[in-house]
């Protein structure tokens, strides 16, 4: 084993989680079993397929060796384990942008699709820049830092049209005019031509008595392994995985049942743009 101590990375659940795949359906192998012939620990093999540590390709390659995999297919596996490893702009982080905006972009380019619920904001993916900045100079955020943290959101934002997009959106959050009357109108505009460039943007009308718009989140998925959820809390975000996330799809649900159709939130988009 290569005995690194780096912290696994959102996109080694990926990887564990195809390696996980790949050893129930190809072989007959137990985790038991598989962690013998490689001669490694049960704990280490078990991490390695829930992601929660870092493997390299060697690694990769030792293991699809051990399970009979083909060397062309074999070969081009460990291609995409080490493209996936490859680094992005979220393993340099802009001096004063929290580590969390680097973790949250790197889970988002593992997945195939992000719906947003945004309670109070417009969901950071779907901000313009006026709206972001006043957002973040009404926190007293000094301008330098205000500045930094716009680009990374902006290089957050390049996902969009890479991936599945959707968002639900309190009224409460649409009638907020951060950055004013003429920012308010922009930002509104922004959000009614969303639908052109795919994305589906559903207003949740304000004052619905239910528990499901307690705070913001964004629900993840991926090709490969179970979705993930991020919870919005002060200066970053919580992770919720496998169990803890389970729970987000049946609030989803509630989203979809009770949010107005994208045609009807096209309508109360208008008609909140005429009364800003």
């Amino acid at each position: 084993m290569s005995g690194k101590r780096q912290p696994p990375r959102p996109r080694d659940r990926i990887i564990g989680a195809r390696l996980r795949a790949i050893r129930k359906e190809r072989t007959d192998l137990s985790l038991e079993a598989a962690a013998k012939l490689l001669g490694w620990g049960l704990a280490t093999m078990s991490r390695i397929e829930n992601g929660k540590r870092v493997i390299d390709t060697e690694e990769v390659a030792m293991m699809l060796t051990v399970y009979g995999i083909p060397a062309d297919e074999r070969r081009d596996i460990i291609a995409e384990a080490r493209a996936e490893n490859a680094s992005g702009w979220w393993d340099r982080p802009l001096p004063g942008v929290p580590a969390e905006v680097g973790t949250l972009a790197s889970y988002a380019v593992d997945a195939d699709s992000l719906t947003d619920w945004a309670v109070t904001l417009v969901p950071g993916l779907l901000q313009i820049e006026d709206y972001a900045m006043a957002l973040m100079l009404s926190d007293d955020m000094s301008v330098e830092v205000a500045e930094l943290r716009w680009v990374a959101r902006r290089r957050r934002q390049q996902i969009l049209g890479t991936l599945e997009y959707g968002a639900y959106i309190s009224e409460t959050a649409l009638r907020t005019p951060f950055g004013g009357a003429v920012t308010h109108r922009r930002q509104l505009s922004h959000l009614l031509e969303a639908r052109d460039r795919g994305i589906s943007v559903r207003v949740v009308p304000e004052h619905l008595p239910l528990g499901l718009i307690s705070h913001s989140w964004l629900y993840l998925t991926f090709p490969n392994t179970t979705p993930v959820v991020n919870v919005e809390v002060a200066e970053g975000g919580v992770y919720l995985h496998d169990d803890q996330a389970e729970p987000y799809a049946k609030v989803l649900a509630k989203l979809d049942h009770n949010a107005l159709s994208t045609t009807e939130s096209q309508t109360k988009l208008r008609s909140i743009l005429k009364e800003a």
